[in-house]
């Protein structure tokens, strides 16, 4: 620009106003200011170019800056979160580790209390396994496992305290007195325990919405157990087995609902047996001995069950029970009343080889033991042992259908 500025003085001072040349002088003098005009233009263009130019590399260099800063930041903050997720993990193990230490501490410390010499001593073993069960889901059916053990171990009932007289050695009298003393403190161990296991086993009286102290889905197992009066009326138990337990005093199955397989095979009940408005899955009563009542009024048998040679020294009643399978009564012996009035076989019947008492139930009158089948419906057909104590209105009812069949 400068350059032009220059060459543009020098054609002015050589414009002479006279000379024919001056208008040609005039023209290079114009053409050369718009020449300058333009340079100027062009290079303030170009200086504000540089200037945008110089602005956006800053910007650029400002944002590479502040992502250089950003990913810095993460990268930290991405540190610092596994650092904290690692030293919880660590805590959670060392917390965990520590609780499993504990429980095994409690429940080895529980076990120890049960094998005690001194009843209450046992009795503070069977409450501290309940608490930890009922603190620890996962511990429930183990501890169940460790009562049901308990329980199945040999035992035999108290007598009458033994009767002494003056002639007695003081030793013998001691011992004797001994004895029986610890034979009922282990008596009340045996009834905590069986009270444990009722207590955390009934669902409360809305089974849809249990109570805190119900432990669901648990297995029991008191096979050749010696039970004493035992009470799970209305309690809910998955696989449960009685197998050759002995039931001493009246036992208290009434609306209990067994969810699972039953198994109560050779067992003997020497008390009333209730088990009214119970529900069964599959069930085995396959060589039981029922020396009391039995009751098994509006019971639900959803599968199979078996009563093969089972022995009712006793009354019996069936009364309005559903039997949604096969139902065994095959060898089965009643020497008591039998009843089952309004009883509903849906599947077979078979009682093969079953004793009943001979005389059918006709009224008030009738002379006990008898047999009474009124109203009881059989889907497969009346088996031919019970043919004849069907009455009258009672063989019509039964060459129908059972409901649902």
């Amino acid at each position: 620009m400068v350059v032009v500025g220059g060459l543009l003085t020098l054609l002015w001072s050589l414009v002479d106003g006279g000379s024919l040349r001056a208008p040609i002088h005039l023209e290079l003098v114009r053409v050369g200011l718009t020449v300058l005009l333009g340079t100027g233009g062009l290079f303030g263009l170009y200086l504000a170019w540089r200037r945008q130019r110089s602005t956006e590399i800053g910007l650029q260099q400002k944002e590479r800056d502040q992502a250089d800063v950003a990913r810095a930041y993460e990268l930290q903050r991405e540190s610092f979160e596994t650092t904290r997720l690692h030293q919880e993990r660590v805590a959670t193990a060392t917390e965990r580790d520590a609780e499993a230490r504990r429980i095994t501490d409690l429940y080895t410390k529980a076990v120890e209390q049960l094998g005690s010499e001194k009843a209450p001593v046992r009795l503070g073993g069977l409450y501290a396994l309940e608490r930890l069960a009922q603190d620890h889901v996962e511990q429930r059916q183990t501890i169940v496992n460790v009562l049901c053990a308990y329980l199945r171990m040999p035992y035999t009932p108290p007598d009458n305290p033994p009767v002494l007289d003056g002639t007695t050695d003081p030793a013998v009298r001691k011992e004797l007195i001994a004895e029986h003393r610890e034979q009922v403190q282990e008596r009340e161990v045996r009834l905590a325990a069986q009270r444990i296991l009722a207590r955390h086993l009934h669902p409360g009286d809305t089974p849809d919405n249990p109570v805190a102290t119900f432990w669901t889905g648990i297995d029991v197992d008191l096979t050749s157990a010696t039970l004493i009066a035992l009470d799970f009326s209305g309690c809910t138990v998955h696989t449960t087995s009685f197998r050759g337990a002995t039931f001493t005093g009246d036992a208290g199955f009434s609306r209990v609902t067994f969810t699972g397989s039953l198994d109560f095979a050779g067992a003997t009940f020497t008390g009333a047996a209730d088990f009214a408005g119970a529900t069964f899955g599959g069930a085995s009563f396959r060589q039981a001995t029922f020396i009391g009542d039995a009751d098994f009024d509006r019971a639900t048998f959803t599968r199979q069950v078996n009563f093969a040679g089972a022995t009712f020294t006793d009354d019996v009643y069936f009364n309005e029970v559903t039997f949604a399978g096969n139902a065994v009564f095959g060898g089965a012996t009643f020497t008591g009343k039998v009843a089952f009035i309004g009883a509903a076989f849906t599947r077979g019947a078979v009682f093969r080889g079953a004793t009943l008492p001979s005389t059918r139930y006709a009224d008030r009158k009738t002379p006990s033991p008898w047999t009474r089948l009124e109203g009881a419906r059989f889907a497969g057909g009346v088996p031919a042992e019970l043919a004849g104590f069907m009455s009258a209105s009672g063989e019509e009812a039964v060459k129908g259908t059972v409901p649902g069949s």
